[in-house]
């Protein structure tokens, strides 16, 4: 096994395999002169991104970066996708991970003393 964590997921080989019959069907449209296969294939090559997607939210996929040795297998699901990733361009445009809006929290109290931007400060800070 490669010492790398890059596409063995069930979403990533699924999508490959659903645009590689896309770009054939283009391939065979180009070499026909057909429009209708041209236009047909394009229209596969745009259901493989839609399908990875969808896989990718219901957990087939993989978060950015490498996940731990014992998570590589192929039919390893992340448990973690439904709430997103947080690099996850995919997961921002679902509407998840960091992508969100923050959070409105009420007005806190202010201690009095102003910081280096020039802005009260909260006069209880937040722990995290």
């Amino acid at each position: 096994m490669s010492q790398y964590d890059e596409g063995h997921t069930v979403a990533g080989w699924t999508g490959t395999a659903i645009a590689t019959i896309g770009s054939a069907v283009v391939g065979a449209g180009i070499c026909t002169v057909s429009a209708v296969l041209i236009t047909g294939g394009l229209g596969i090559t745009a259901a493989s991104v839609l399908v990875t997607w969808a896989l990718h939210l219901t957990g087939w996929g993989k978060p950015p970066g490498v996940r731990p040795r014992g998570q590589w297998p192929m039919g390893a699901r992340d448990l973690s996708a439904r709430a997103g990733h947080t690099d996850c361009w995919g997961c921002r445009l679902a509407g998840r991970g960091r992508g969100r809006a923050p959070e409105r929290r009420p007005a806190a109290a202010t201690s009095g003393a102003v910081g280096v931007t020039g802005e009260q400060e909260p006069a209880v800070a937040e722990a995290r």
